[in-house]
């Protein structure tokens, strides 16, 4: 056997699989608290010391949201085309973006980025060859500004090395990649993803004082969501067909959507901003613990009934973050709260994004896959119940899977098939196979 310790250190507990990547076999799996508030490498050696028996580690692999996982700031040329197409690639590139700007950046525009205090920036504005003032004028305002997240470059290739001298010139920390959209109704998402990527692995987990020096820095592959974005990716091609997954967190619901354009969808792009194929949405209202009050306000929203008392549940929960279910009468509750976040979570992501739009095709989704403590560790009927919901949400204003199987990653791979996706592909797939 040849085992590598895949880890995922979430923002409440830290998740490890150990994996033959011989064969491509789970051997074992373990998880302990996220230590944040002394260091996270404790957490980590907690479940390396709990799957030490199982032998000698050749790698250790670790993707991390912990500390608010990445947050992003897009600034482009038109919120409805340049900003947008940068917003989509943020999310997918594992990012929660929590602030957007379009046009010329003014002083107030630069104040409200720096309130909103992104880990980093993804700079975009223009199709290759077209307008080129407005990235040009938002360089030099970022430039200039007191901002000291890097700044990831991604519009126009015509002036980018142009805006790479501007931010040079004032020491800004960035880098130049090719443009997000580089054609009116084209995204190329994979060069600025790789970017982003790249940044925070060498500016973004080292800042966030996760750490005092004990190599988490060097040990870190990617962001949480990038890695279960991959894992995704790799769980459709094994299995040949649109894949949805809806993953149910402490903080947020992330869904993710691997669709293959069929018809005419794969020849006409009817939307400006170009079309994600492969696309991750997070709802940082909808969450099991720190957001649960976000789920009953969305729950009223969207005309979704709760059983009685659950709102009192989740201001419970929503103020005692580490509570756990432990009785029929709780696990209710538990249900309620996670259907309405995967419903509501679903019908954002599929819904159109502006009126006339289309719906996101998700009609020919062959698995809808669910993550998440609730689902994994819950009571029989939980899982079935949520996603059971889900997929007969024909009211809920988005295409819902026609004819799809639902289950659940219930050894938790996803992460760990895009964290060895890169150096060992073949153990990556095999794994993936094993999911459902």
């Amino acid at each position: 056997m040849s085992l590598v310790l895949c880890v995922d250190v979430g923002s409440t507990f830290t998740k490890a699989v150990l994996v033959d990547v011989s064969s491509g076999v789970l051997v074992a799996a373990a998880s302990h608290p996220t230590t944040v508030d002394t260091d996270v490498m404790d957490g980590v050696d907690g479940v390396c010391r709990a799957l030490a028996s199982h032998g000698p580690v050749t790698e250790t692999l670790v993707c991390s949201s912990a500390g608010g996982g990445l947050r992003i700031a897009v600034v482009g040329y038109e919120r409805e085309v340049t900003a947008e197409a940068g917003h989509r690639v943020a999310l997918s590139a594992g990012g929660r973006v929590v602030h957007v700007s379009g046009g010329l950046l003014s002083g107030e525009g630069v104040r409200e980025l720096r309130a909103a205090a992104p880990d980093l920036v993804l700079l975009v504005g223009g199709t290759d060859g077209g307008n080129a003032d407005v990235l040009r004028h938002n360089a030099t305002r970022l430039a200039n500004a007191r901002v000291t997240m890097p700044i990831v470059v991604a519009g126009n290739a015509e002036v980018s090395l142009e805006v790479s001298a501007e931010l040079e010139r004032t020491g800004r920390r960035h880098s130049v990649t090719s443009n997000v959209l580089p054609r009116i109704g084209v995204i190329a998402p994979d060069a600025a993803r790789g970017a982003i990527r790249a940044a925070f692995l060498e500016h973004v987990i080292g800042g966030k004082g996760l750490s005092r020096g004990r190599g988490f820095t060097e040990l870190v592959r990617a962001a949480t969501p990038d890695a279960v974005l991959q894992g995704v990716e790799l769980l459709a091609d094994v299995r040949g067909e649109d894949v949805m997954v809806i993953d149910i967190g402490g903080a947020t619901t992330d869904v993710y959507s691997v669709l293959r354009p069929q018809g005419e969808d794969a020849e006409i792009e009817r939307d400006v901003a170009g079309s994600m194929w492969h696309e991750r949405t997070v709802e940082a209202d909808l969450g099991m613990r720190w957001n649960a009050l976000g789920i009953v306000e969305a729950a009223a929203r969207e005309h979704l009934a709760l059983s009685s008392g659950t709102d009192a549940y989740a201001a419970h929960v929503a103020s005692a973050t580490g509570h756990r279910a432990s009785t029929p009468g709780e696990w209710v509750h538990e249900s309620d709260l996670a259907r309405v976040a995967a419903v509501v979570a679903a019908r954002r992501h599929g819904r159109p994004r502006v009126v006339g739009d289309r719906p996101r095709p998700l009609a020919d989704v062959g698995l809808v896959l669910g993550s998440g403590g609730v689902l994994r560790h819950g009571p029989d009927g939980v899982a079935d119940g949520v996603l059971g919901a889900l997929v007969s949400d024909h009211a809920g204003g988005w295409t819902v899977p026609a004819a799809a199987t639902h289950g659940v990653d219930t050894a938790y791979v996803l992460f760990a098939c895009g964290l060895l996706g890169h150096a060992y592909p073949q153990a990556a797939r095999a794994l993936a196979r094993t999911v459902v």
